[in-house]
Formats: structure tokens, sequence, C-alpha cells
């Protein structure tokens, strides 16, 4: 209690960071979850279904599975490098995950009032960049050090996709920093607050939809997914970058890229889309929207209670009766005067970065995969000149504007 008393915002910080980490992990484990069963609904067949009630706990299977897996190490890779690989990859993708705020209020814990943010700067977005930039080289030293030729290959291609599409991605946010005047994502999403003719939102994707396209299509690329997963194409390069890799090594770069998805998710949501700030005004004949988060959870667990009665298998019967009586309990709680206020950032927050995920997955379900001459072409050829195109035209507008 002393050392509580003497550091509270060290305390505090170790309190945010493992509530991060939980909530960052299980998300990364149900991400899986939930990619396998929308690409199964679009490929109209079951997906993850008799491990747990509906396959919920498959995540848990496979990260049993990949703890107990034989640990190959191929003869012939540097060792070292080969390790670190992996451990460099997860490391750098959850480290962008501090930076990203998920709602303006201040908290009070152990009495000391934070943000809901584990660490806030004035430059978050310059160091979100500079940090996930360097996770291209977890890659390219997974492929090196494994002395195969396939692995070498698939880093090979990661490096020339990144150099490719680094470029179109910073320039593509730039038109908005123009726009906000500042790197700090509170004051950019504080720039987006308010509304035209009291009905649209003042975000900036309206007059940054060719930005916002040209970001989402190299932030895309930039995390290897479909159809830009050029470094781990099954059909030309066996598993790519990391063929050599097993048990836990192997998991931990898939989760590198859920993590990544998620990283991106979050920065187009507050670069793009108003960050934690409601579609609808906050005053007036809209304030039903308060409402919202607890008729959510209230409805989910309405339909998890009538979905577990009328389910076939007998632990969906008992489990998903108990999960929707704690969705009413939680929604109850959003209903209180305390809570309600302090729920809202959150709730759009993590709303606009689902979509963005359900995006992702319906692309991979959906386009096929490019091939590499037509990756490079694209993101020369195409996504650059929209991008420069687009900060040409914000410039001139913004210096317009000030005169």
């Amino acid at each position: 209690m002393e050392f509580v008393t003497h550091h509270p915002v060290l305390v505090v910080s170790l309190i945010k960071i493992a509530i991060a980490l939980f909530v960052v992990m299980t998300a990364l484990a149900y991400l899986t979850w939930f990619e396998r069963k929308v690409v199964a609904r679009i490929q109209s067949r079951w997906g993850p279904y008799w491990v747990g009630p509906h396959g919920l706990l498959q995540p848990l299977a496979d990260g049993i599975k990949f703890l107990f897996k034989e640990d190959i190490v191929p003869p012939a890779a540097d060792k070292i490098s080969y390790v670190l690989a992996p451990f460099l990859a997860l490391a750098l993708a959850l480290t962008t995950l501090a930076l990203i705020p998920i709602g303006p209020a201040t908290i009070s814990i152990l009495g000391q009032p934070t943000q809901l943010v584990i660490s806030h700067s004035n430059v978050a977005l310059i160091l979100l960049f500079a940090i996930s930039s360097i996770g291209i080289y977890a890659v390219v030293l997974a492929g090196w050090s494994s002395n195969s030729k396939y692995p070498l290959m698939g880093g090979l291609r990661s490096s020339a996709q990144m150099i490719s599409y680094e470029v179109s991605l910073t320039l593509s946010v730039v038109g908005v920093l123009l726009i906000a005047g500042s790197f700090d994502f509170y004051d950019i999403v504080g720039g987006q607050s308010g509304h035209w003719v009291h009905v649209i939102p003042k975000w900036h994707i309206f007059p940054q939809i060719l930005g916002f396209i040209c970001y989402l299509t190299a932030a895309i690329a930039e995390t290897n997914r479909v159809p830009f997963d050029l470094p781990e194409a099954e059909t030309e390069l066996v598993a790519g970058f990391h063929t050599e890799y097993s048990s836990f090594k192997f998991a931990m770069f898939f989760m590198a890229e859920y993590a990544n998805m998620i990283t991106v998710s979050c920065l187009a949501t507050l670069l793009f889309l108003g960050g934690w700030l409601s579609p609808f005004p906050e005053t007036g004949a809209w304030r039903w929207q308060l409402y919202l988060p607890a008729a959510g959870l209230i409805i989910a667990g309405i339909g998890l209670i009538v979905g577990g009665l009328r389910g076939v298998q007998l632990s969906a019967k008992l489990v998903f009766p108990v999960l929707g009586i704690v969705c009413l309990g939680v929604g109850y709680l959003c209903t209180l005067p305390g809570v309600m206020p302090v729920i809202q950032g959150p709730f759009w927050f993590t709303a606009k970065v689902f979509f963005l995920l359900f995006f992702y997955v319906w692309a991979r379900g959906t386009l096929p995969r490019f091939r590499y001459d037509q990756l490079m072409s694209f993101g020369w050829k195409f996504l650059l000149p929209l991008s420069l195109i687009n900060l040409v035209v914000t410039s001139l507008v913004v210096v317009l504007r000030l005169r």
C-alpha cells in the first residue's frame, strides 16, 4: 500500500497496461474466430462450430495447440535472428496500441484522474508511424534468418511492398494533418466535432474521401492482407516468410497481423471517422442516442437467451443464457447517470473499429490475390499519384481559406 500511495501515476499506468493487454489479447484470439465465421458465411459453410457453443472456445483450443506443438528450429537458421523475429513483430504491433485513445472522458483510478489512453503524446501520430514502420524488419528478419528460399522470397516481397505502399500511406493522412493542424489525436478528433446543417457530422472523411480510400488501400497492403498478401502467398511460396516457423512462434506472426489490423482500423477511426464522437447530435431531439449502448447490450442479451434456449448444442443451452443475463446486467449499468456519459466515447469508437475490421474480413472472403507485378504497379502508378493529388488539392484549399 505504501508503494501505491507514493507512486500513484506508476500504479495507474500498470493497471491500464494490464487491462489493455487483457482486452487486446482476447480480441486477437476472437478475431480469428470472427474471421473464420464471416468467411464461412460468405462461402456458405459452417466454420468453427463444435469446440464450445458455436465454436467460441476454438481460439482457446488453437492457443493450447500452438503452446504444446513441437518447436522446430531449422539447423541452418541464424538462431538469434530466427527467435527474435516473431517477438519483434508482436511487441511492435502491441506497442502502437498504447498510443490509441478510445474516448475523451477522464476517469478516476485510485484517486488519480486518468485519460482513456495508455500513453498520451502531442506527437502521437508520428510515434505511431515510426513504430509501425519498424515492424517490417520482423518480416524481413524472419525470411532471411530461416535460410530457406521460400521465406527469403517472402521477406523480399514484403520489403518491396512496404516501400511501395508506405509512401502512399503517409501521404494519405497529410491532408487530415493540414486540416487539423496537430499531431495529437485529441486535437484531431476535437476538430471533427459538430455537424453541417445540423445532421452531417464534420468528420474528415467527407472532405478527405480520396485520402481515406488511399489510406485504407495502403493499410491493407501494409498489413499483408488479401488482396495484397503476397509475402505469404501459399500458392506460390508455401507460406512465405514464416514457412520455417512452428509452435507458438508461428502463432505470434498471426497475432501481430491481427494487432496491426486493429491499429490501422483505430487510426482510420481517429483520423477520418470522428474517433469516439457520435454521428448524431447530442442535444435536443437526438438525446435518445445516449441509450444506444444500453439498448444494444439488452437486445444482444435477449438474443443470446432466446438463441441459447432454442439451440441444439447442450453447451449453447447452458452458456448462452448466462451470457445473455450478463449482457442484460451490463446494459442496465449503462443506463445509470454516472456511467452513461463515460461509456459513449468507447462505444462509438469500438463500433467504428469493428466496422472496419469487418471490411477487412469481407475483403478477404471476396477479392482475389493480385499478381506481384500488379501489386507494384498499382502502388506506384495509381495509389501514389492519387495521394499526391489529394495532398496538393488539400494544401491549396487550406491556403486559400487562410487568406
